[in-house]
C-alpha cells in the first residue's frame, strides 16, 4: 500500500500563537501515524512562488492521511492556525513503481 503524504508552504504571522497549533496538532498526528520528513529547514527556491515553511510530513497510508485532515483532532489544531497564517496544502499519494536506473 502506497504511503500519503502532507505537502505543506506555510507563511507564519504570530510566531507564538503557531507553537498553539504545533502543541495542538500532535494528539491528531500521533493517531494516525505521522513522521515528519521536512519541518522548516533551510531551502532554495530555484523556481515559482514560495513560502517561509516547507513541511512534508508522512502518513502510512493515503487514507490515513486524508482521515488524519478530516479528524476532530485535526480540525481543533487547524482552527488555531487559521488566524495566525497562511498555508497551502496537498495530500498525496506516494508512489511506489519504478525508478531511474
Amino acid at each position: 500500500m502506497a504511503k500519503g503524504y502532507w505537502v505543506a508552504r506555510v507563511d507564519v504571522a504570530d510566531a507564538e500563537r503557531y507553537k498553539d497549533y504545533v502543541a495542538a496538532n500532535a494528539a491528531a498526528f500521533a493517531k494516525y501515524g505521522a513522521r515528519f520528513l521536512v519541518r522548516g529547514g533551510r531551502f532554495e527556491n530555484p523556481e515559482g512562488g514560495a513560502r517561509q515553511r516547507n513541511v512534508i510530513i508522512e502518513f502510512p497510508s493515503y487514507q490515513a492521511a486524508l482521515d488524519c485532515w478530516n479528524s476532530p483532532e485535526y480540525r481543533r489544531a487547524w482552527a488555531i492556525r487559521q488566524p495566525v497564517s497562511s498555508a497551502d496544502v496537498v495530500i498525496v499519494e506516494g508512489y511506489e513503481g519504478p525508478q531511474p536506473a
